[in-house]
């Protein structure tokens, strides 16, 4: 079982576990990945993301030249938030570890599940394009094992 924290003692109350599948999986949001550069400097990157919750993965697809993947590929150590800006208010983030696939026949079927629940379809046009990308080795996707969970949920005030 993963380690559960809260993020906000004293206010609203911690996802549980089956909550935060739902969250992660129901949600239509965007991952923040943070990474640190060369510098030791923080940079953080908005994604789409798909969570996988027969392996409590988080994947991203993204560019095999990104500064992400630069980043990554120096610490594997990544941190994430997905919140709902929406009242009331709720969200996981954490801290996990990265691994890079290269290999397009792992990463089509990953990147065609975020662009399903991102763009509702195969055929959407920007859909063709990146999977365009994704098919010619111009993308990674990004596999995130989560260390641990820090949620927040307002509606349990």
């Amino acid at each position: 079982m993963l380690r559960i924290l809260n993020a906000s003692p004293g206010f609203g109350a911690p996802l549980s576990e089956e909550e935060i599948e739902s969250f992660l999986t129901s949600k239509v949001l965007n991952v923040h990945l943070g990474t640190v550069d060369e510098d030791g400097d923080a940079n953080i990157h908005p994604a789409w993301y798909y969570y996988d919750p027969s392996k409590s993965k988080i994947y991203v697809e993204t560019g095999r030249l990104s500064k992400k993947t630069d980043n990554l590929k120096k610490n594997n150590t990544i941190y994430f938030c997905i919140d709902d800006q929406n009242p009331p208010y709720k969200g996981v983030r954490g801290k996990g570890t990265v691994k890079i696939y290269e290999d397009i026949n792992f990463n089509v079927p990953i990147a065609e599940k975020i662009h399903i629940k991102y763009l509702g379809s195969l055929e959407n046009p920007i859909s063709k394009s990146l999977m365009d990308a994704v098919k010619k080795g111009q993308s990674v996707v990004l596999e995130i094992s989560p260390r641990y969970y820090s949620t927040w949920d307002y509606s349990k005030v």
